[in-house]
């Protein structure tokens, strides 16, 4: 692969990595930045709108659903038409649609733009894993992989509480902060590259292959995890509440907490996955969100919730790299796009799901605390899986840097 691309341009982690880490936290951005307004919002809408319990939660969580929907023919179009084309287009947009909510009246439009708006986030995020993997390989693309998740919780924690801060004055102002992107557009602009010549090259090459049992393990790997991932941060605050905890404070502390575990094991995913490998880090990585859910389902006094939350974000903060750099490593130079605005949308329709089948165990007589143990279990039987699949197929562990790596 080095002898391939030895003549093409070469990516500086400098300075093409920086704008795309910046580039992948405005997703993280789109949701963080308003959700502590949701409040102020029913304040605002609930007396003169009927629907405003429905439409409210939606106005925060409708992106999500948006992105999951758009995701593959985001990455259609970044096959078709460039990267970073797509890229720039679609950061323009996201500060334009993102901005709106704050000029709009009506709480139908304000959905209707933040649903548009998700389609941007849903481009921005495919084109940013597909130029990461366009121009780095190996070790070089995984240690990207990796900061790419870091920088998005670093930046996800900040706006988290500046649009807060903002929020206590009024809730428009939160969202003209969508209008920062705009100074990274010039950036974008200069800096990245359409790697076409080594979509081409390889394409001559003959490496247009793709391995399709990588890419289902990990659209399942990733849309399974992510349903384990959110029922902290959805049902928590209920079992806070449950307990006798309502202080908002205490309940964002916790929350915090959990961002935080996650920053620590996405830290610490790049040592454990040359000790362990893939299999083995997704053996440990369910490990710890069942333990995680398992002690939560337990949990009498706050400390224990803290425990439990912190446990459950190391896993979490694992998932997305060690889900993430085998799919990468399976595509080939020309279906980067799509392939990974797959790997989005399984992503994202995971989180939606997550409330909804917690919500669907209820109604076979699960309580909440009950569902999270049924989810727990089987979290730690994948892992025992992903034990067994380690342990009879070593040569596995080492297919995060596989043949297109």
């Amino acid at each position: 692969m080095s002898r391939n691309l030895s003549p093409i341009r070469q990516a500086r982690t400098g300075r093409e990595g920086a704008v795309l880490m910046l580039g992948s936290s405005l997703t993280i951005m789109g949701s963080v930045m308003v959700a502590p307004i949701l409040p102020k919002l029913f304040a605002e809408f609930g007396p003169i709108e009927p629907k405003a319990d429905l439409l409210v939660p939606l106005a925060i969580t409708g992106p999500a659903l948006t992105i999951a929907l758009f995701a593959p023919l985001a990455g259609w179009l970044a096959d078709r038409v460039g990267r970073k084309a797509l890229l720039v287009a679609a950061a323009i947009l996201y500060a334009l649609l993102g901005t709106l909510p704050a000029l709009l009246d009506s709480l139908p439009a304000i959905v209707g733009s933040r649903l548009l708006f998700g389609c941007t986030e849903a481009a921005i995020m495919t084109c940013c894993a597909a130029l990461i993997a366009d121009y780095w390989q190996g070790e070089q693309r995984l240690r990207l992989v990796n900061l790419q998740v870091v920088t998005i919780g670093l930046i996800g924690a900040l706006f988290f509480v500046i649009g807060g801060a903002l929020g206590e004055q009024a809730w428009r102002a939160p969202f003209y902060l969508y209008l920062l992107p705009l100074l990274l557009v010039p950036f974008m602009a200069r800096v990245l590259w359409e790697p076409a010549t080594i979509r081409q090259q390889q394409l001559e090459d003959g490496e247009d292959q793709i391995s399709v049992l990588t890419l289902v393990i990990g659209y399942l790997l990733i849309f399974a995890g992510m349903l384990l991932n959110f029922i902290v941060p959805v049902q928590a605050p209920a079992l806070l509440v449950g307990i006798g905890i309502t202080s908002s404070t205490l309940i964002g502390a916790s929350a915090g907490l959990g961002l935080l575990a996650s920053l620590a094991g996405a830290l610490l995913w790049p040592v454990l996955r040359r000790t362990l490998g893939i299999s083995g880090c997704n053996a440990l990585l369910l490990g710890l969100l069942a333990l995680g859910l398992w002690l939560l389902s337990q949990a009498q006094t706050y400390n224990e919730v803290l425990v439990a939350v912190s446990l459950h974000g190391i896993g979490a903060g694992l998932l997305v790299p060690n889900a993430m750099a085998p799919v990468m490593n399976a595509l080939s130079a020309n279906t980067r796009g799509r392939g990974l605005g797959a790997f989005t949308a399984f992503l994202y329709l995971g989180q939606f799901a997550s409330p909804l089948l917690i919500a669907m165990l209820g109604g076979f007589n699960y309580d909440l605390r009950g569902a999270i143990q049924l989810l727990a279990m089987l979290s730690l039987t994948g892992g025992i899986v992903w034990v067994v699949a380690a342990i009879l197929k070593p040569h596995r562990a080492a297919e995060a840097i596989g043949p297109h790596a």
